[in-house]
Formats: C-alpha cells, structure tokens, sequence
C-alpha cells in the first residue's frame, strides 16, 4: 500500500522516470508516520468564505465589498455552483494523497512560465567560512559533498528521526526526493524527474560541467580526501574560460527554454550530457572570484547565491531546474539554491542543519587505496540554433539581474527574546512590523503573504497566512497619532497579533483560505465547468496580487533566505530571527519606480526601533 501510494502521488506530481526501487529507500520512513500523520481536510465552504470576505475588508472600499458579498451569496447558495464544487473536493480528498497538494504544485510551479532565477528558486546565504583562495574552497566543497552524502544515506536507511510541530507528527515524504531530481522544461508545461540509483553529482566550473562519481566501486561513499583529489582533478580540466555558458538555457522564460530544450537533444551528445546533470544527485557550483558591486557584503553573498551574479560573472556556472545546488565561492561565501517543485523550506532547513553539524567533525573515514576514474567532463555540440538560444538568454538573464534590487541588514537592537518576554509571538510581531512599515512608506496596506507549513498532514506542502487585518490596518493607522496614548497603542498591537496568531493556528490545522479557493477554482475547471464569478471579480484579482511576500526561516544558524517579488510592483522579505537579533532581505525591481528595497529596508529597521521603544519607553 505504501509503494502504491507514493508512486500515485509523484505520478501526479509529474514525476517522470520514478521506478518502485526509488521510493523503497524512503519506506521505512513512510511506514513510520503514514498513518500517524492525518490527511489534510476540506474546510468548510463557510468558513472559508466568511474568512475571504474578512481578508478583503482592510483592502477594498465598502462599495466593492457589497458586490463581492452578492457574489458570494450566489456563489453559495440554491443553484450555486459553490456546493457542487465542495462536493468535488471532498471527493477528491477520499481518492487522493492529498487534495490539493498536487494541483498546488502543478498550478504554481509545473505551469509557471517564469524564469527560475529571482522568480521562482529560493537562495540561502551561510555564514562565510574562513577561507579566501581556491585551495580553501576545494577543502570545505569536499567537507560540503561528504556531509549532504551522509544526510542521503541517513534518509535511505530510515534513520532521519520524524520531525515534530506542536508535538504533532510532521509529514516527511518530501526527504526522499530531494537528491536525483531535477525539473524539466516543457512548452506548455514542465514535469519533475526523478532517478533512484544515481551514484554521481555534478560539479561546474568556468561554465563547464563534470559527472563526478562519489561511491566506489564497493558501493561505499567517498571519503573527503577522495573527494578532494577529484576535485582537484576537476579544477585542472576547467581553465579555458571561453567555453558557452550551457548553464544560462535553464534561466530563460520556461516556455523558451522548452523550445530550446527540444532541440538541444535532439544531439545523442547533448542528450548523454544533460540526462548526467539531470541523474545527479545534486549539483556542486565552484564560483570564481566576484567583482565588487555592493559594498554591502550581506547583499553581494545573497546576489551571487541567487542568480550568480550575471552571465560575466558565474550565472553560466549554475543548472536552475536542479532541485539542490549548492555554491561555494573562493572567498568563503557559499550557499544553496533549491528549485520548489519538489523541495520546500523546512526539509531544505534539515539538510542544512545536517551539513553543518557534519562539517564541524573530522573526516570520520578512511581513504582506501583504490585508483579513482576521473571525472568525466560533458561536452556538448553547439550549433548555430543553440548559439543563439544561449544569446538571447544571457541578455534576458542581465536584465533581469539588472532589475533585481537587494537589501539584506542583521537587525541587532534585538531578537525573537523580546516579544517573548512581552508574551509576544515573534512571527506575528515581526509581521506587525511589516505592515506598519509597507504603511509607512506607500500609505495603504495590501495583500500580503506569508507562508505556513502544511506538513502536520499527508503530503502536505503550504498555505498562506494573509497579514492585513482590520486589527491590523487599526493598529497602523493610530500608531503615528499622538493624541493615541501609549497604553491604547499597545493594546492595539497586542490585538493585531492575536488575530494574526489565531489566522497561523487556522493555517496550520489546514483551514485558511487560499487554497481552498484555488481548489474550488480547479474543481471548476476539472468538472468542464466556466470559471465562477466569484473569481473573475475585480476584488479577487486585488485580494491575490501580493505585493508583499514574506517568509520567515527559522534556522540555527546566521543564514539570509533570498527571493523574487510575486508581482512586478512588490516586494519579497525573508527573515531568520534569533534570539537577540533578525537577519532579513528584502527585494523589489528597480523597473518599479513605486518600490524601492533599501527605502523598505531603512523604514523597517527604523518601524522595530519604534515598536521596541513603544514595548520598552526610556526614561
């Protein structure tokens, strides 16, 4: 039943190339929380409704509202459509993995024209290592490579311990898939591979990539030094610097790069070299020296992370369908990117946690005396077609980098201990502190996002917790009045973050609101039905227009999560609290004249000084 049920869900996932062997290395695991961890549940069309209808309120004007109101009313009641479709999903949830898990990943991943790069793939910062040349660098990728392949080995033999919220069971099939997948490019849509007996990774240097094999031929891992001396080996093969970005294909518009996809293998050679990148277990990305662009190290680190830096800097050393990349610099930097079809935050938060626990101990293994094969470069036939498709999207790429403003600042007045000791959640302070400061600088709220796990339940990916509320908008629109006594004040923050907080309760018992909407919307569509009003109303379209998208990364260590805006004219801000201080991001596109990163940034940090003097007036 396990077998069967896994392969149905990665099936409809899109999963190509997955065989039963790939998901018996993960059974032990999913034989341990299957039937602890509880499927995910319709909630009510009410509820959800009612909590729509309360999500717009601080949005739109009074006028408005009553037209969405009759919307909903018709939308609800005798003849509607809105109870025939709750039929559907509920259906859906009796027959399925997870209702809405698999449209969520097909509707905002798979179907996604975007490029990967800034819109889509996440990038996460580690704190520098104390290196600064390439002998260094070659030393930690080794300690990295060793450290995720033991994370894989402890998640093939079942030996990742079941994670817990609230002390509730946390859903974990996500761990088996992160290593061999990768996303591949489709016209109209893409699909996830996924390979279950990989015995390689990829490494890439001066845009040239190389299929490096990390089992010997006993079956057992590579040590360090093995690693290392192939690693080396590597560095020799990888001087000539005039060799085509091939890398720079998988950052163009989807739609592109599926095109160009097709004719790229329609060459054995190519085909053999990209299926390797594709069977890897992850990808390994040895950057070059960078130019200084910012003086600002935080935002240069996150920069290079996330997109590379441009096609004259290392974006040609990066593959963005791959699911894991992970990028060492020689100045110390180093960091992940991950593509979000297939992983999400928190298990990428485990990986990281492992690797770094691991990098702190000595090389627990021998190096056995067994000659290494070295690695085999990929080499690619570039025709005259394919030379353009590489043109094109290094322009594409540099403007978009060009568009791409980042902020990133540690925070250090104080951390998540403060609103703690307020009897505060540091979340909802924190998105508190948001909000006012979005006001501050544009005058008005909007739609806003932030991301809740949905992992207490059976393939369980996210929902959204929507930050406006009209305790909210009260608390933002009275902070600055004087004529507002501190004491008023403060009962009104505490009330804004109540609401918040019970909104992230709703979100992770799996009874917020997006979703659900998203899913009667696909019901609709899957039952040949026309698209209810509901959603075609000019008030939906506002409401899912997120002009802020947040995300906060609670890690143990000092890492920056980095990413896109949603819409052109919005923001991204990620957040790692710690105890007595936050690292945040904030991006926005220069192409906006309305939005500017370092104006957020500056009036956020200035909002958290003000909250803090408002929780803790000096004398």
């Amino acid at each position: 039943h396990l077998y069967m049920k896994s392969n149905l869900t990665l099936s409809r996932l899109g999963f190509l190339d997955v065989s039963y062997s790939s998901i018996s290395s993960s059974c032990r695991i999913l034989s341990k929380i299957c039937f602890s961890v509880p499927a995910q549940p319709v909630p009510p069309l009410a509820q959800t409704l009612q909590g729509y209808l309360r999500a717009l309120e601080p949005l739109i004007p009074e006028e408005e509202l009553v037209h969405t109101r009759k919307n909903i009313q018709k939308f609800c009641g005798e003849g509607g459509l809105g109870p025939q479709l709750q039929e559907g999903l509920e259906r859906r949830a009796k027959h399925s993995n997870n209702w809405i898990s698999d449209w969520w990943v097909q509707w905002a991943y798979l179907e996604s024209r975007q490029p990967l790069p800034v819109h889509s793939n996440p990038a996460i910062s580690l704190p520098k290592r104390d290196f600064s040349d390439w002998r260094g660098q070659l030393v930690f990728a080794s300690k990295l490579i060793a450290a995720a392949l033991d994370f894989k080995n402890v998640v093939d033999n079942g030996r990742l311990p079941v994670e817990y919220m609230r002390g509730q069971p946390l859903c974990m099939e996500l761990f088996p898939l992160l290593f061999s997948s990768c996303r591949i490019p489709g016209r109209k849509h893409d699909t996830i591979t996924h390979h279950s007996r990989a015995r390689h990774i990829t490494v890439v240097r001066n845009y040239q990539f190389f299929q490096m094999d990390v089992y010997n031929s006993d079956g057992s891992r590579m040590t360090e030094s093995q690693i290392h001396a192939q690693l080396l080996r590597i560095r020799a093969e990888s001087w000539k610097t005039d060799k085509e970005p091939m890398g720079i294909l998988t950052s163009e518009h989807r739609q592109t790069w599926g095109q160009a996809y097709s004719r790229l293998l329609k060459d054995k050679l190519n085909k053999e070299s990209v299926r390797a990148i594709e069977k890897g277990l992850f990808t390994l990305c040895l950057d070059s020296p960078v130019m200084r662009v910012s003086d600002d190290k935080y935002d240069r680190m996150a920069a290079q992370i996330l997109h590379g830096g441009g096609t004259h800097s290392n974006s040609g050393n990066r593959w963005f369908d791959k699911t894991l990349q992970f990028v060492v610099g020689e100045d110390g930097s180093w960091g992940l990117l991950y593509e979000q079809a297939t992983a999400e935050g928190p298990p990428i938060a485990t990986l990281l946690d492992h690797i770094l626990q691991y990098c702190k101990k000595p090389d627990p293994k021998k190096t056995p005396l067994i000659p290494l094969q070295m690695p085999k470069k990929l080499y690619f036939n570039i025709d005259r077609e394919i030379k353009r498709d590489i043109e094109h999207a290094k322009q594409n790429l540099d403007i978009l980098i060009n568009d791409l403003d980042i902020r990133c600042f540690n925070f250090q007045r104080f951390g998540k201990e403060l609103p703690k000791r307020h009897n505060l959640s540091p979340n909802s302070f924190i998105q508190v502190a948001l909000q006012l400061a979005y006001y501050k600088v544009h005058n008005e709220v909007c739609a806003s996002c932030d991301i809740a796990s949905q992992r207490m339940f059976r393939g369980g990916r996210t929902d959204y917790i929507r930050s406006p509320t009209n305790q909210m908008l009260k608390f933002v629109l009275t902070f600055d009045d004087p004529s507002i006594t501190r004491e008023a004040k403060l009962e009104l923050l505490r009330e804004a973050i109540e609401t918040y907080v019970t909104l992230t309760d709703q979100a992770l018992k799996g009874q917020s609101i997006d979703r659900h909407l998203l899913g009667l919307k696909l019901q609709a569509i899957e039952e040949g039905l026309s698209v209810p009003r509901l959603f075609m109303d000019t008030a939906y379209g506002l409401a899912t227009h997120w002009k802020l998208r947040t995300g906060q990364v609670p890690a143990n260590t000092d890492s920056v999560m980095c990413f896109g805006p949603l819409v052109p004219d919005g923001y991204a801000v990620c957040y790692n609290p710690q105890p007595d201080h936050v690292h945040f991001s904030v991006t926005a596109f220069n192409c906006c004249e309305e939005t500017q990163a370092e104006t957020l940034a500056a009036t956020l940090h200035s909002t958290l000084c003000q909250l803090q003097e408002l929780l803790q007036p000096t004398v």
